[in-house]
């Protein structure tokens, strides 16, 4: 059964911040800070039984307190963009706090990934896991609702990592919860990704336009750079001058995941064909976007190493981008007192 030991690792604005090490008795192991809840280490074993730390992050407390690119940060209120910073819910507008241009990124200039959680640890079925808590008043980065939040990290003996996602608002508000992991399955501190393969079980993708803000248009994959419904190396097309691609220098676009009636569903599956390792992603979310750390320019992380551009990829499982403002898009409002309740699985095997 998976065990949890916690340990004191700084302090800021007065608060405690805790790295809490799951482990389970296949040798893997995550650690998870109750800072912005991040997943600051994840060791997975290879075909041979070798473990590697398969996410990006620092080493020090300093580092993700300053700012980075949310390295395995948990991101609310609202993950991903919303066009112009404001949203109108029950025909009263709410103006947002900008964080990229004049648009919101990732729940404003102080969302959830750089707020300090409470923290519990609890037994289960699969083993401990560990909850981490926040209270987002209302007014908070513009979002209306007092939410209560709770994130629950369970880390199986099928070698499974666990996030479910739970909150409600005390008014109609809006929110979308995830996970901003960088993977490397060859290893955190390994090189680019370029050469692992990936499948994402989605026929079409939300179309950008400027600014990364989706226009409306759900597009087929098929006979685009785009199409990963069978598995192929994520650096196969990743130069294509398709103009898409162009706009954010490879991937970052949202796919709309195909229907497998199983709730959740398998959405993504990754492999490093050189270790074996294979992440599958399972989701009960409508999207999952694909971010290929096109921006990454040399961050210095765990143990020295430096993290250049495609040193990582994530799959962020979530609603749509901007759909405050796309009434064709699966809808993000909460309406008070409704339960928000999602999950997503991130599964480790090996390929012989």
């Amino acid at each position: 059964m998976s065990r949890i030991v916690r340990s004191l690792w700084g302090t800021h604005e007065n608060r405690d911040i805790y790295r809490f090490a799951l482990a389970n008795n296949n040798g893997m192991k995550v650690e998870i800070l109750n800072l912005g809840g991040i997943v600051a280490t994840l060791s997975v074993p290879d075909r041979h039984g070798l473990l590697a730390d398969v996410v990006l992050g620092f080493d020090d407390l300093a580092d993700y307190l300053k700012p980075h690119p949310f390295f395995g940060a948990l991101v609310g209120r609202y993950a991903n963009r919303i066009a112009g910073s404001e949203f109108t819910l029950n025909g009263v507008q709410y103006p947002l706090v900008p964080s990229e241009g004049n648009n919101q990124l990732h729940g404003g200039t102080c969302g959830f990934d750089k707020k300090t959680w409470d923290a519990s640890i609890v037994e289960g079925p699969d083993g401990d896991s560990l909850v981490l808590s926040y209270y987002s008043r209302d007014g908070e980065q513009g979002y209306p609702g007092n939410l209560d939040v709770t994130v629950t990290y369970t880390l199986t003996e099928l070698n499974a990592l666990v996030i479910e996602y739970a909150a409600r608002s005390d008014k109609d508000t809006v929110i979308n919860l995830t996970n901003h992991s960088y993977f490397n399955l060859a290893g955190h501190d390994s090189g680019d990704v370029l050469r692992q393969t990936l499948e994402i079980r989605a026929s079409c993708f939300t179309v950008i336009g400027e600014g990364s803000i989706p226009t409306g248009e759900l597009r087929p994959v098929a006979g685009t750079p785009m199409d990963f419904t069978t598995p192929v190396a994520i650096g196969a097309r990743i130069g294509d001058p398709e103009p898409q691609m162009r706009l954010v220098n490879g991937y970052d676009h949202n796919y709309a995941i195909d229907p497998e009636g199983l709730i959740p569903a398998a959405c993504a599956e990754a492999c490093d064909p050189v270790s074996g390792r294979v992440m599958t992603v399972f989701t009960n979310k409508p999207g999952v976007q694909l971010y290929t750390g096109n921006f990454l320019n040399g961050t210095r992380g765990k143990g020295g190493c430096t993290y250049r551009q495609h040193a990582g990829f994530c799959l962020e499982t979530q609603f749509f981008p901007d759909s405050v403002h796309q009434p064709d898009f699966p809808s993000a409002v909460l309406k008070a007192g409704d339960p928000y309740s999602y999950r997503t699985s991130f599964v480790f095997t090996v390929r012989k």
